[in-house]
């Protein structure tokens, strides 16, 4: 699944308050050379590295900086906001052949001129998730509005997503129309038809795009992330990533290490060459179990405000009347079982959603659809977006590391990790089934690793509980780039813990403004418990309302 960041813990959603037909299923690390200039580049064609290929496109960049002016409306961004492009190679190893834009935002800083720091550098995850609103972020206030004084926010689209050359890989509304079915326990049919519609995907993204497809990868992210520093004017990076943002982040730190200023790596992706990318959704899995069996267990505590239940196996069995009752009718005519599976989700992701969606499910079996209907309905709107950033996601995946292509291997892999971990383990393969059938040779993972004395001190945030990005994720990092500090939220489960926890605030403002880490490591407690809040009144019974 996408490993998307919810910055602040929902301030993305307070700011706008993750080969051939398909009859049948389809039956080494690289070396990290010492220096930056040889580590960024492993593979050559027409007689060029990659890392050369870098280095020029940095030159161009460099010397055509970036011309700011007025946000496109396509953006929604408000006058105080600036936007520009910069130009990076499709092909690194042919620097001087096909280009796209890259689309860049900028807040300036606004505090006294002799106490800026330049850019800071936002990428918030996905992969296929977009920074372009990260100007906004200091409306939120506390550290944002506090890193707005001495930083100028750049926000970007990665290459691929929004305006940076987009790909798409199925009619929009198409890929997000609901009502949709998400069985517990899928048939061998229903298996056969999700293969079919994965290897439909997967041709469309290679008829998308034949010949930029496989240019879409991590290890260009970061190329591509070294030309923004160049076009800023920088000589090194000050870089905040969040979720999947952390792993361009590590990537970056093993190509260009000398290229690093500050580096800010929050909700970490573990970048061990045999996690990514199958196995780490298989940990993913059983980390979201997790998070779910706390948030059944929060409800339950609440039973006098939701009625859901009192023990977290019947909150369960509430949330498994409605799975069934939305198949039988589908809340607002668009909400099914897979809808349903995927707006909760969220609660996976940030203790704010905990609230508002057992409120949502308690309407919902009082007879009052439309709280669960306004949370899990698509937003046909965003169809284009949603698509977007499911293709990009499948793209970036899918090339960076091998896949199984025999579905028995997948059918075996989550139908066991199933058995502990049912609460999204079948959608999450869905989701990624895509990568059986690509139509792009798969390079090996980028091999993360710095040595000692390469890296300036980077520092790495993360909670125990993170579903998203499980926290061995960060404990891996920290081994893999020396002398990198770990920030631990302790008993948490927020994803993107920057913003959110005024004790890991404190450690991040700190390196941000002055550059000390907290040495080996540092601990947070984890912030109170969500409050139920008042207990809506139901609406009069109707033909939607479940059964307990």
């Amino acid at each position: 699944m996408r490993a998307a960041a919810i910055p602040s813990t929902l301030g993305a959603l307070a700011l706008a308050l993750a080969p051939a037909a398909a009859a049948a299923p389809p039956g080494g690390d690289h070396h990290r050379p010492g220096r930056a200039t040889e580590a960024a580049g492993v593979t050559e064609a027409a007689g060029v590295t990659e890392a050369a290929g870098v280095t020029e496109a940095a030159e161009d960049a460099a010397a055509a900086g970036i011309r700011w002016g007025r946000c496109p409306a396509a953006e929604h961004l408000p006058r105080s906001v600036e936007c520009g492009t910069v130009r990076v190679p499709v092909d690194y190893t042919r620097p001087d052949d096909a280009h796209l834009s890259l689309t860049v935002s900028r807040a300036r800083a606004t505090g006294e001129p002799g106490r800026r720091l330049g850019p800071l550098v936002y990428n918030p995850g996905g992969p296929g998730g977009s920074g372009m609103s990260f100007p906004l972020y200091p409306h939120l206030g506390g550290l944002w509005k506090r890193l707005n004084a001495r930083y100028d926010f750049i926000g970007y689209a990665p290459r691929g997503v929004g305006r940076s050359d987009p790909l798409s890989c199925q009619d929009p509304e198409e890929f997000l129309r609901g009502p949709n079915r998400s069985p517990a326990h899928p048939s061998w049919a229903f298996k056969q038809t999700m293969n079919e519609r994965a290897a439909a995907y997967a041709a469309g993204c290679a008829e998308a795009q034949p010949d930029r497809l496989r240019h879409y990868t991590t290890p260009n992210n970061a190329r591509d992330l070294d030309v923004l520093r160049a076009a800023l004017g920088q000589r090194g990076l000050s870089y905040l990533g969040v979720s999947y943002g952390t792993y361009i982040g590590s990537a970056y730190a093993t190509l260009f290490p000398s290229h690093v200023r500050r580096l800010v790596l929050d909700s970490v992706v573990d970048p061990s060459p045999d996690s990514v990318w199958y196995q780490a959704n298989l940990d993913q899995n059983r980390a979201f179990q997790r998070r779910w069996e706390d948030w059944k267990t929060w409800v339950a505590r609440h039973e006098d405000a939701y009625r859901l239940g009192s023990t977290a196996r019947q909150v369960q069995e509430s949330f498994d009347a409605v799975r069934t009752a939305v198949d039988r009718k589908p809340a607002g005519g668009t909400v099914g079982s897979k809808e349903l599976l995927a707006a909760y989700l969220v609660t996976g992701y940030a203790d704010a959603t905990w609230a508002p969606y057992a409120r949502a499910l308690s309407a919902f079996r009082e007879g009052d659809p439309e709280p669960l209907v306004k949370v899990a309905a698509p937003d046909m709107a965003a169809a284009r977006s949603e698509e977007n950033g499911n293709a990009v996601y499948n793209a970036v995946e899918c090339q960076d590391a091998p896949w199984p292509r025999n579905w028995l291997r997948w059918d075996r892999d989550n139908t066991a990790t199933a058995a502990v971990a049912p609460f999204n383990t079948w959608d999450n393969a869905w989701m990624n089934l895509p990568c059986a059938y690509w139509h792009t040779r798969p390079a090996q993972p980028l091999r993360v690793r710095t040595d000692p004395g390469e890296l300036p001190g980077v520092l790495l945030v993360a909670a125990t509980r993170d579903a998203a990005t499980p926290y061995e994720g960060a404990l891996e990092t920290r081994r893999r780039l020396a002398g990198s500090s770990l920030v631990t939220e302790r008993g948490a489960g927020n994803h993107g813990v920057s913003g959110g926890n005024p004790c890991v605030d404190r450690h991040i403002e700190r390196y941000l403004f002055e550059g000390r880490t907290p040495g080996a490591d540092a601990e947070c407690a984890a912030r109170p418990a969500p409050e139920p809040g008042a207990r809506r009144a139901a609406k009069p019974a109707s033909n939607t309302r479940a059964t307990r």
